[in-house]
């Protein structure tokens, strides 16, 4: 019975002792825990951002050729779409002959107007017939330059013709075909550039005091779970997510209940970081902030 006793005790001993090293090293963990929560502030709410730069028509006309497709590559300046340039090529040409007709007019009304101011001047001509002269010498310089500016924006109607890429890029969101009748400011495309991306990271406001700019960053992405991309923070926004929204929150009420707000922070990938272009605009980003 003794011995029965004795073994209980030493379970019992042995028992307490496991507990009492699970809690140390609990305690441990959480010490550990607790120190890396304040040298490492991440978030799960962010995403890659970057420029999309809309393609639009700037005239209306038929779509003569596309040179692009889908998520094709393009560099910048790179022809993308052309127009049917014939109706603006005339209206060009028309605006040249009509500047060379206001020209003709000009420099006859010019050598109408030294004639006047002749005979005026030898007192054998009226003072109204060269007042006319004068009128009509007027009349002509600014019919000129309204034929200048007819034919600068002809001929600018016509460079709109041809749409080329503003930047490098992947091609995207193509919306046309050719054929088609587009009107002027109708989305045609977007090109996407996937050089100088960003992270939208949204943080807590009560995590804000332990950022701050150039502080390292470390960034995993859920499309590729073991890949550790690098950038450092750029800059804070001065202002919460909310008050920039299309309706902003109204708390003058008597139901007011405290919420924790989110500011964004813009952090800018080390360069390098994504040289094989493998991350996307729009894909989730889960960030890391060594703030030491």
């Amino acid at each position: 019975m003794a011995e029965e006793l004795a073994g209980n005790g030493q379970k019992k001993k042995k028992a307490f002792m496991i507990v009492g090293v699970i809690v140390v090293i609990g305690l441990i963990a959480g010490y550990l825990y607790s120190g890396y929560r304040k040298t490492h502030v991440s978030t799960d709410d962010a995403f890659i951002d970057g420029n999309i730069h809309t393609i639009s028509a700037r005239i209306s006309g038929t779509v003569k050729s596309l040179y692009v497709n889908s998520n094709q590559q393009v560099k910048k300046d790179d022809l993308l779409v052309d127009l049917d340039p014939q109706d603006y090529r005339s209206r060009s040409e028309a605006a040249r002959a009509n500047l060379e007709l206001q020209r003709a007019i000009l420099r006859q009304a010019e050598r109408e107007l030294k004639r006047a101011k002749a005979l005026f001047e030898s007192k054998t001509n009226s003072a109204d017939r060269y007042d006319k002269a004068v009128s009509t010498q007027e009349i002509a310089v600014s019919q000129v330059k309204l034929a200048e500016e007819q034919l600068r924006q002809a001929e600018l109607n016509l460079s709109y013709t041809v749409l080329r890429a503003p930047a490098d890029g992947y091609a995207t969101k193509i919306a046309i075909l050719t054929g088609n009748h587009i009107q002027a400011g109708q989305l045609l495309m977007a090109i996407v550039s996937l050089e100088n991306l960003t992270v939208v990271a949204n943080y807590k406001e009560t995590e804000l005091g332990r950022i701050r700019p150039g502080q390292e960053v470390r960034l995993k992405v859920d499309a590729y779970p073991d890949k550790v991309f690098t950038g450092k923070v750029d800059s804070i926004m001065a202002g919460t997510g909310v008050s920039f929204s299309l309706f902003p929150a109204e708390n003058a009420t008597g139901n007011y209940v405290k919420v924790v707000q989110r500011i964004p922070i813009k952090i800018v990938l080390d360069p390098g970081a994504d040289k094989d272009h493998v991350l996307r605009i729009g894909m989730s980003v889960e960030p890391t902030v060594l703030a030491k």
